[in-house]
């Protein structure tokens, strides 16, 4: 499944390729918490990444954890007005999974790593994209 969201203008979007996992224990989902709100796990795709060497990368920097990666939920894209990047296009694709053992402190120090319960996520996901993402990995 892949979903669409915003609408595109007459303007040039820095597109952004990402993937991203979603661990889900019964009915709590992991995310980062950032200043700016929640995200899930993982990121923009490095020169010749595949998804899942994406996923494990961004989750040791992220959380300091290992993780299983399971099966796809889907992809979506969305066009926005970023405060810091101007028009921006991200294409994100979502998998579920688990996290195994944690290795090593997350790098990052303002992501604070920890599970939700569903319905305390729904409003503070910063992108509506990881949101629609979550629903359908919960409705699997």
């Amino acid at each position: 499944m892949h979903k669409i969201l915003g609408t595109k203008e007459d303007k040039e979007y820095k597109d952004r390729i990402g993937a991203y996992i979603i661990p889900v224990k019964g009915n709590e989902v992991g995310v980062v918490e950032t200043p700016k709100g929640y995200f899930l796990l993982g990121g923009g795709l490095d020169a010749d990444e595949t998804d899942f060497q994406c996923i494990k990368r961004e989750c040791l920097e992220e959380s300091g954890y290992e993780v299983e990666i399971g099966g796809k939920v889907g992809s979506a894209e969305t066009y926005m007005l970023h405060p810091t990047i101007g028009y921006f296009h991200p294409i994100q694709t979502y998998y579920v999974g688990k996290l195994l053992d944690k290795v090593k402190e997350p790098v990052e120090p303002d992501h604070i790593f920890k599970f939700v319960k569903v319905e305390d996520i729904e409003n503070k996901m910063y992108l509506e994209m990881q949101r629609w993402a979550i629903e359908q990995a919960m409705a699997r």
